[in-house]
């Protein structure tokens, strides 16, 4: 599984984030009160599925080196 869970505040329900941490490009996600984070891959398509409001899953496609 490549998504990695963020830690939430339960107090607040706040995120926090240092962005000197990701050199990569990163999409963090929240549905239901959860947050995970995952990295984008260098080549290729992600799809991020969603029903009936909520988030589903997350698809990466990085295609075949010919």
């Amino acid at each position: 599984m490549r998504m990695k869970d963020l830690e939430i505040n339960s107090e607040t329900g706040r995120i926090e984030l240092d962005t000197k941490n990701y050199a990569k490009p990163v999409i963090i996600m929240i549905s239901d009160g959860k947050a995970k984070q995952t990295v984008l891959p260098d080549h290729g398509e992600t799809k991020v599925i969603t029903h009936q409001g909520k988030l589903k899953r997350v698809r990466f496609d990085e295609g075949e080196e010919f």
